[in-house]
């Protein structure tokens, strides 16, 4: 029942599904559905056209309106799409009946993370993280969901546990959920105590958007080889290694990018993964500085840590990728009021380093820019703590 089925298929061809409302505007819903194409194309599939409709909420049937479902079924059918793909969270009966209509596989935002979670899992443990999310997302939707696995058709979105459709019995899947949390619970404690051996070394753990760079800081501080590209979600294990600089020991952390919309139950899922932030005793709060959208970015991030009680720790922001910052230069005399797309990196880090209450560095992680300025204040950040911590380890410094 937790085998996973084979995906190693043809790439689907996707639509991409969005809304503008009173709550997010044309230009948010664009660079919702840009980051909606990148999830499709690191579940392997191909993204392709994107249909955008103005509502005041959300049709509870359909998702959109009754035309635009319309205009979907056509060019679906027109162009053989394989699966259309909702940027929102879908019910269960909204799946059914736009599925109903278009005859293809519908996919919602939280089902296509779900999926790339589980296609990016590789040890036991996150395995079994992303299937406890996964039961728990199709337990309400089982009985429509299922005609898909029992078909065996591979794709996107399909990476799920079990083939049988007498697995569809609620009881087994509840069952199964049960075994899962306790299986956790185990694994967490032996975590815990793994956690808990750890020298009393002060710790660091990287946080962030995914897709940041999170992991190449990594390699670049450690000088370890951890495993980095450009996908979402490219880390899903917490990595672990221990850094010296000035001869001052500390555990630096890799951890799972933050997303927006992330589905609740990955981050329950994901509670031990995250107690590497919760137990860290400085955080670095990295920023790619070259996304057009890097603070609403900073804001998930802050709004995660919140959620996981770990928003009052010393932290560090570190604006990254400025290799590939750029910024379109004003002309002459050009009195219109400066955003973050006209200044240039000088002007961005001096608004940012009296923005926020907290230290701030620009680098680059791939050309490896500004990297002693970036060891120097992480030395002197972990001496801080150090000091508190072991008063009489003056000999360290």
């Amino acid at each position: 029942m937790s085998e996973l089925i084979n995906t190693e298929i043809l790439p689907e061809k996707a639509i991409l599904i969005g809304l503008i409302t009173p709550k997010q505007d044309a230009e948010r819903v664009k660079e919702y559905l840009d980051e909606l194409s990148f999830l499709i194309d690191t579940a392997g599939a191909i993204p392709g056209k994107r249909f955008v409709q103005r509502l005041e909420y959300p049709d509870p049937r359909t998702y959109v309106g009754s035309g635009k479902l319309t205009e979907l079924r056509d060019y679906v059918k027109e162009n053989k799409i394989d699966v259309a793909v909702f940027d929102d969270g879908l019910s269960p009966s909204q799946i059914r009946n736009i599925e109903n209509e278009l005859e293809c596989k519908i996919l919602d935002r939280n089902n296509l993370i779900l999926y790339i979670f589980a296609k990016r899992a590789q040890t036991a443990y996150a395995k079994t993280q992303v299937e406890l999310a996964q039961y728990e997302y199709l337990l309400p939707r089982l009985t429509r969901l299922w005609t898909h696995l029992s078909k065996q058709r591979g794709g996107i979105g399909l990476r799920g546990p079990g083939e049988k459709e007498i697995e569809t019995d609620r009881r087994v899947i509840r069952d199964r959920i049960s075994l899962l949390k306790e299986k956790l619970k185990t694994i967490d404690k032996q975590m815990a105590t793994q956690r808990g051996n750890r020298e009393g070394l002060v710790r660091i753990a990287l946080v962030g958007y995914t897709n940041v760079g999170k992991s190449t800081i990594m390699n670049m501080v450690s000088k370890s080889n951890v495993f980095a590209e450009n996908k979402l979600f490219a880390t899903l294990d917490t990595t672990v290694r221990k850094v010296v600089i000035g001869n001052l020991p500390f555990l630096l952390s890799d951890t799972v990018g933050f997303i927006r919309k992330l589905p609740h139950g990955l981050v329950e899922s994901f509670k031990s993964t995250l107690d590497e932030v919760r137990e860290a005793d400085i955080l670095l709060h990295v920023v790619d500085i070259s996304h057009p959208n890097f603070e609403e970015q900073i804001d998930v991030v802050k709004q995660t840590l919140q959620e996981i009680k770990s928003s009052d720790k010393p932290t560090i922001i570190v604006f990254n990728k400025i290799d590939a910052y750029s910024f379109i230069e004003k002309e002459g005399d050009d009195l219109t009021p400066s955003t973050k797309e006209n200044l240039t990196l000088e002007e961005l880090q001096k608004t940012w380093m009296s923005k926020e209450n907290m230290p701030s560095i620009f680098i680059s992680a791939k050309n490896k820019t500004h990297l002693e300025d970036f060891r120097s204040m992480l030395y002197q950040k972990v001496k801080e703590v150090h000091i508190t911590r072991y008063p009489h380890d003056h000999f360290l410094y």
